[in-house]
């Protein structure tokens, strides 16, 4: 690795970190020179460990010595010419805008997104994010999805990016560890008819998590992934709506399955980063149960 301590926040070398914005570091319009940002030693190791690439790293001054090992992967598979930038505690709260707790952020490339077919190969049940805009949420349902053993997730051309920075961070790095892929890409027109038409060609059965009038409660939805009868659901794919509005009413008309948690004292919902936890455990697989 290559140390290089900072005299000034307004480095150039560090502009990925400090003036960049979320669309910028993206980078729509050429897509091979995308960048995100990890945070955290434990975030930064899941993304080297899933083969992401290193551009550099900024690092509070008291944890390079802790990041020995992390520093000696990087040089292994990339080469020991990535740039470490090292800033005073002070340095990387002026940067980031607050204290960084777990000292270290690392700038890294974004790959070109698989195919839903490839992302959903030897899948049985995997979630759909329906225009989430809140980044807390998409992180939060991204480490429920791997810790409960969705096999994919698949966001709508209007969601939240699942690689934003905080997006990143509530997910504790497991947007690196479950597979994903943005259906339809950037084609805000694809989703819900040509979307709900490739999971149909791909085998799922579409559950729309929403309330209405011909909903079915998730005991319900359960029961059927264990029928031996033709009610039986082979494969299930989970949709979840945006905050607030819940899902479009095409994609509720669409979809093979409306799907509601029964709810008491008057509850009318819950928040979809809960309520996808919620369907995420009772819809596994029972080889996995304890």
């Amino acid at each position: 690795m290559q140390l290089v301590h900072l005299e000034s926040i307004d480095d150039p070398q560090v502009e990925a970190y400090t003036n960049l914005t979320e669309l910028q570091l993206r980078n729509r319009l050429e897509p091979s020179k995308g960048i995100f940002i990890a945070e955290s030693p434990k975030v930064i190791t899941r993304a080297l460990a899933a083969g992401r690439q290193p551009i550099s790293l900024l690092v509070e001054e008291p944890w390079i010595e802790g990041m020995a090992d992390i520093f000696a992967f990087i040089d292994e598979h990339w080469g020991d010419d990535i740039p470490v930038y090292v800033a005073s505690p002070e340095q990387l709260r002026r940067i980031t805008g607050y204290r960084l707790h777990r000292g270290a952020l690392a700038a890294m490339h974004r790959w070109e997104l698989p195919t839903v077919a490839e992302v959903c190969a030897n899948a049985t049940r995997i979630a759909v994010l329906e225009n989430i805009v809140d980044h807390t949420n998409v992180g939060a349902i991204m480490r429920s999805a791997a810790a409960l053993d969705v096999d994919a997730v698949l966001v709508t051309p209007s969601c939240s990016d699942p690689l934003y920075r905080r997006a990143i961070r509530v997910s504790m790095g497991t947007v690196f560890q479950v597979p994903w892929t943005r259906i339809g890409g950037d084609d805000v027109h694809y989703w819900p008819w040509q979307g709900l038409e490739e999971l149909h060609g791909l085998g799922f059965t579409t559950a729309a998590m929403a309330l209405s009038d011909d909903s079915i409660s998730l005991d319900d939805l359960v029961w059927r992934l264990h029928a031996n009868d033709n009610t039986h659901i082979d494969k299930l794919a989970l949709i979840f709506g945006t905050e607030g509005d819940g899902l479009s009413r095409h994609t509720i008309a669409n979809a093979d399955l409306t799907v509601k948690i029964p709810m008491s004292h008057d509850v009318d919902s819950l928040n979809v980063a809960a309520s996808s936890a919620v369907a995420f455990y009772s819809t596994r697989d029972l080889k996995h149960a304890r």
